[in-house]
Formats: C-alpha cells, structure tokens, sequence
C-alpha cells in the first residue's frame, strides 16, 4: 500500500481566470480542429465535441444531428446488422466522418464489428469501450485489432493514467478514452473506490499521449458547458458527453409522464437496467456500476448543442483565444475555496 500526496482536481475545484483578449465577438472564435491520428494516418476535421456510445445518447437519429455542425457520435453497440445496413443505406458520405463504431472485447464483439465494419468501406472509426481499460485481455484486444484493421482510426479507454495512456497508444489506439467514475450515472467510485478527479487525469493523460502523437477524450463528468470548456483548458482534444445530450429527441428511450411532466430515462451502461435489458440481469459475481435516473424532456437537442458550443466561444473570448485549438495555451486554472465551490456547484 502506498499513497500519493499530490493534489487531484476535478472541474468543480478550479475556475479559468480571465485574459486580455483582442476578439470582439464570439462569432470570431472557430472551434473546429484538425487532427491527423497516429497510426491510421487518417485526417479529420470537425468540431471536436462527441456524443458517448449509450444506448440513451448514441444514437443514429443522434449521429445524424450532430454530423451537421461537425459533431461526432459514438454510436453504441446494441444495434443489430440490419439496423446499421438500414442506416448507412440512407447516410450520406460525410455524415460517415463523424461516427465510430464501438465493440467490446469479446469473440461476439470481434464477429460483429467484423460484419459493421464490412457493410460500408467508408466506415473510418473504432471504439473499443470497456470499463477497466488496465487488463492485459484489453490491451492484446487492440493489438489484434490494430493489425486486423490498420487503416482504421482506434479509440480505446477507459483509463486514467499517463503510463496506460502510453501503453495503449503502443499497442495500436490513436485516441484513448479517459475517465473512470465520473459520469452522472456511473457508480464506480461508490460501489469500488476506484477513480481518479476528471480535470486532474486529462491533464495527466494528455500529456502522455501528445508525447507519442496520440489524442485523448474526456468521458465524463461534464454537467455544464463550463465544464466542457475546462476539460478543453486541461488538454483534452476531444470532450464526450452523456448526459447532457440526454433527455432529447434524439436520445434513446420512451417519453415518460411522471406527475404531469415529461422524462426520459438515462442510465449507465454498468446498471442493472443496461444489464436487464442486454445481458439478461446482472451476473451473480457482478455488482451494478451505474444507477438509472429521469431526466426532464428537453425537446431537440439542436437548443443544446447551441447552449454548449456558445458556452465554450464565450470561454475562448474571456481568455483570448481565436481557436478551439488555443485554449488549452490561454488557459490558467484558479483554485476555488471549498464556499465557492459550493455556490459554484449550485
């Protein structure tokens, strides 16, 4: 047993303190960015804003709105064959820049990414999304799936840490998945006491991978745009949200009426309602790592995404940055005390 005593942050405990800045309007902020990935050498372009793969948030009818402002979807995994071959036969080209396939690491996963992946060549990215990105199993999966698919664009995750970070980028990924515990319906850190503060592992995180070429995404965490700039400020190169995508339209489940207003269901995918619905209940040596909530119907997720991309040019104003890709050089984090943290939070 050891401990370390360095200070670990998450959103809540730092504000970004403002700069000179010579903008004069929020419409003079561009928030998209270029990157080129590590192994497959693929190109993208967009607006570096991602919509996580549950089943409540990433959704096609959700790809397909994001797609127009240059938002990018992970598209969860419990499609069927025929529900993406009925999708892709109706998708535009470029709308196909702005999905990832996502799998798990199992022999059921690797036959159906396999099938996906073969319905249309234009398919271009992976998700390989588990909740313990620290086990050999998931590393050796990258690997076999960097050598069976070497022109395509990997993300894997979840992790933490700089050295895992390191580790899977080696083995093949381009993009890595940070985050453990800190999404609104995950239960980790309750339920195993593991997890790391969000703003604390990007920056971590971030470091290590621009150190090979590679790029992370924040998972989780976010509940207000501010936060969605923070991460950006910390290094993130791309921010995924669950949550405050869900509750829309375009998000997955039933509008429900509970005492005359409207919710939708949002739950993790570690709950017992993703496992009763997937899975079949929860394995008798398992403990559910999420928890189910209702979340008010908000309608189209068009006044959302608005709130989030005007919040984040609002930032890039405050402290002088012209690009999404100058934030992070602009940015200095200001520690808060715990009483404006609280007001904060509120």
């Amino acid at each position: 047993m050891r401990i370390e005593q360095d200070l670990k942050l998450g959103f809540k405990d730092v504000m970004i303190r403002p700069k000179r800045s010579t903008l004069k309007s929020r419409s003079q902020v561009s928030l998209e960015r270029e990157y080129t990935f590590l192994h497959s050498n693929i190109t993208w372009t967009g607006v570096p804003i991602m919509a996580a793969n549950m089943d409540t948030v990433g959704t096609f009818e959700m790809a397909k709105k994001l797609a127009e402002k240059q938002l990018f979807t992970a598209i969860h995994k419990h499609y069927s064959l025929k529900e993406w071959e009925a999708f892709l036969n109706e998708t535009p080209l470029a709308l196909k820049n702005y999905i990832a396939v996502s799998t798990g690491t199992g022999k059921e996963d690797s036959k159906k990414l396999k099938a996906v992946l073969a319905l249309s060549k234009d398919l271009k990215f992976i998700c390989i999304d588990v909740a313990n990105g620290y086990s050999e199993h998931f590393v050796e999966f990258v690997k076999n799936t960097r050598e069976n698919y070497p022109d395509k664009v990997i993300i894997a995750g979840n992790v933490v840490t700089g050295e895992m970070v390191e580790e899977l980028l080696i083995a093949g990924a381009d993009i890595i998945k940070v985050g453990i515990g800190p999404g609104s319906v995950c239960t980790t850190r309750v339920k195993t006491g593991v997890g790391y503060p969000q703003l604390s592992a990007i920056i971590e995180c971030a470091d290590a991978a621009h150190g090979l070429g590679g790029q992370i995404i924040s998972d989780g965490g976010c509940a207000i745009p501010g936060d969605v700039a923070k991460a950006f400020g910390a290094g993130a190169d791309f921010v995924m949200l669950g949550g405050m995508l869900a509750g829309h339209d375009e998000s997955g489940g039933d509008i429900i009426e509970l005492e005359g207003n409207k919710f939708k269901r949002f739950y993790g995918m570690s709950s017992a309602t993703a496992m009763d619905k997937h899975a079949g209940g929860v394995a008798e040596y398992r403990a559910s790592e999420g928890k189910t909530v209702e979340v008010p119907y908000r309608g189209a997720v068009e006044n959302t995404l608005q709130d989030i991309l005007g919040g984040i040019r609002s930032t890039c104003t405050y402290v002088g940055a012209a690009r999404l890709k100058e934030l992070t050089k602009r940015t200095t984090f200001i520690r808060v005390a715990e009483q404006e943290n609280t007001v904060y939070s509120k």
